[in-house]
């Protein structure tokens, strides 16, 4: 799902982005599109594909909502496509344009967030979970004690990433609450228990897969690709799934409400769910994704790693965040604000 934001494209403000014929202004979490997917995109088609990252579903919504973006399509995480939708900044697609669309695995096409697909395009799916340098820590990986209550190896040497729902989610799970609660005794128990913890943590920031991989933080909460990433970078990086609940997501491509470039959008969404190209974002990001047909052309290595193939033992703690009430999201966001000061 993401990693650091590194567009310079952000800085723009409100000034539009550049759109004509044959241009594609895509919009998508950081270091998250494969540049070799990109290219072969705009040699078979002679669309030109300028990507602008954002760091989080908030960013994200905020920059759109603003307006004078220029963007076409945005990639949300599956709890936010139906705010999305019900405020009226995504439009639906055209099925008559998206032969590939029956390529979409049965398992993902009747989510509960956009049922049949009217709206939305799978691009990738995983997890939030914690990420460990063994090297600090040999002990239990497979809790958000790790962040909640960190080990006296680890005070001083945990990130936390600055993505609102999954920390809540994660830290609701850990008081003995749900995600969205609206009981204000849990979100109570919730925000002193992460006001307790943040003395303990070294940052809340992004760009874990390098940081991790670097031995700067030995700790981290984190998305299973990234941190697959940073393994691959340097062994001694473990991932593990809390047993207390940890998020599930899907990230979906959408066409916004003020897209320019609309038949271009549909070009590249036809695209992406042509299982060979699914699975070059996939090798890519590291993460997996929502068309069948693309196993064969995964890396061999996804097919094992301990990131992407979750132990049975933690898969019943896996659950897809549901789209909070605007309450309990005035709830989390005054958590949040005062988390952050």
């Amino acid at each position: 799902m993401k990693t650091t934001l590194t567009a310079i494209a952000l800085l723009l403000g409100g000034t539009a982005l550049a759109s004509a014929e044959g241009e594609l202004q895509l919009f998508n979490w950081g270091d998250y599109t494969s540049p070799e997917m990109i290219k072969k995109f705009e040699d078979e088609t002679g669309i030109n594909v300028t990507i602008t990252d954002y760091d989080s579903n908030d960013t994200a919504m905020a920059k759109i909502e603003a307006g004078g973006h220029g963007f076409d399509l945005v990639v949300p995480s599956n709890s936010w496509v139906p705010i999305f939708i019900e405020k009226g900044l995504i439009q639906e697609l055209d099925l008559s344009k998206l032969p590939n669309h029956g390529n979409i695995a049965q398992q993902w096409l009747e989510s509960p967030y956009d049922p049949g697909r009217k709206y939305s395009v799978p691009w990738q799916w995983g997890s939030t979970g914690i990420a460990v340098n063994k090297t600090a820590y040999d002990g239990d990986i497979n809790t958000s004690s790790i962040f909640m209550d960190p080990p006296e190896e680890l005070v001083g040497k945990v990130n936390v990433t600055p993505e609102m729902n999954d920390v809540m989610s994660l830290a609701l799970w850990y008081v003995g609450g749900e995600p969205c609660t609206e009981d204000t005794e849990m979100l109570k128990k919730a925000r002193d228990a992460l006001m307790e913890a943040k003395p303990k943590w070294q940052s809340m920031d992004y760009g874990m897969t390098e940081k991790m991989a670097a031995n700067d933080v030995m700790a981290s909460v984190y998305w299973n690709g990234a941190i697959f990433r940073a393994r691959l970078k340097n062994p001694d990086v473990v991932y593990g799934y809390p047993k207390e609940g940890y998020p599930l997501w899907m990230d979906q491509v959408m066409l916004l409400s003020d897209a320019k470039n609309v038949d271009e959008a549909h070009q590249f969404l036809n695209f992406i769910m042509d299982p060979e190209n699914a699975a070059m974002i996939s090798s890519f990001a590291r993460y997996a994704n929502g068309i069948a047909g693309s196993e064969p052309f995964m890396p061999e290595d996804m097919m094992t790693a301990p990131e992407i193939v979750v132990a049975e033992e933690f898969q019943s703690s896996g659950h897809f965040l549901p789209t909070c009430s605007p309450k309990a999201q005035e709830y989390y966001t005054a958590i949040w604000t005062e988390l952050q000061k």
